[in-house]
């Protein structure tokens, strides 16, 4: 079996290969980088560094050559029509290497959003459809990185966690969690033909953020709602569906997702 997965020098693919590794022996994994030398880490591991740039549709075919299973990581590219062009030549070379299953890191509940980013994850998953190959839709929510933007230290510093008002409601978790779910759907048999939403099972609140922070800081943190705030986030978030949930995370993990307060240590100064 060869598994074949792009994007691996990002942080996500990064994970997905530690955790993979735990899996399913080194030589059966293929790194496919944009510029090989970030791959030499991999090299050094016993894997496989093959060039894949999605702008250069030579370099993909001879990428996934002879793959077992393809994973296609989303590019990161902030044009989304340039982004939908760098996917479609992913698949059609995935489908003149005759890959074995594709695998597509999506978006969760994309039918519910309205930004271009959910498009071109539908338009995404459309194309993989008619190609005629197994495959398997990995719908990522938003990662918990996004608590970043919220600046939980100055929350901390001055016992307030200054947020926009409205209902809001998160599915986040680590992109560890969902790094470790992927590396298990890419190891094991029986996920053909199947669409899961890595989501959190239950949506977390600001309520409970600042509750956490509360916890860790070890001084109280209130919620402080605040229509003066101008942050770009909250008009990214109230374009997605941040607030529906899935199973699927937790039965893939075979364990419970890492709790919120644990999510959002890494973004807190020590």
């Amino acid at each position: 079996m060869s598994i074949v997965i792009t994007g691996a020098s990002g942080k996500l693919g990064n994970l997905i290969i530690e955790q993979l590794l735990q899996h399913v022996p080194a030589h059966q994994i293929v790194a496919c980088v944009r510029r090989v030398e970030t791959g030499k880490h991999f090299e050094e591991q016993g894997i496989a560094v093959r060039l894949c740039d999605y702008d250069q549709p030579d370099s993909l075919e001879q990428a996934f050559a002879g793959a077992s299973r393809l994973l296609l990581i989303s590019s990161p590219h902030h044009d989304d029509t340039i982004r939908l062009r760098q996917h479609a030549q992913v698949i059609e070379a995935a489908k003149r290497s005759k890959v074995g299953h594709f695998l597509y890191t999506s978006f969760a509940f994309p039918e519910k959003g309205t930004t271009s980013l959910s498009h071109l994850h539908l338009a995404t998953e459309h194309g993989i459809r008619t190609i005629g190959i197994p495959y398997t839709f990995l719908r990522n929510c938003l990662y918990m990185d996004f608590v970043g933007a919220l600046d939980l230290n100055a929350a901390i510093a001055n016992g307030k966690l200054n947020v926009y008002p409205g209902d809001w409601k998160f599915n986040s978790v680590t992109r560890l969690d969902l790094a470790t779910a992927i590396a298990a759907v890419l190891s094991e048999p029986g996920h053909e033909n199947k669409t899961y939403g890595l989501t959190a099972p239950v949506a977390w609140t600001l309520s409970e953020l600042a509750a956490a922070l509360s916890d860790l800081a070890g001084k109280p943190v209130s919620l402080c709602q605040d229509s003066q705030i101008q942050n770009w986030i909250y008009g990214f978030l109230s374009q997605i569906d941040t607030s529906s949930t899935s199973g699927d995370l937790k039965q893939l993990l075979g364990r419970p997702v890492t709790t919120l307060k644990e999510s959002i240590k890494p973004f807190i100064a020590s």
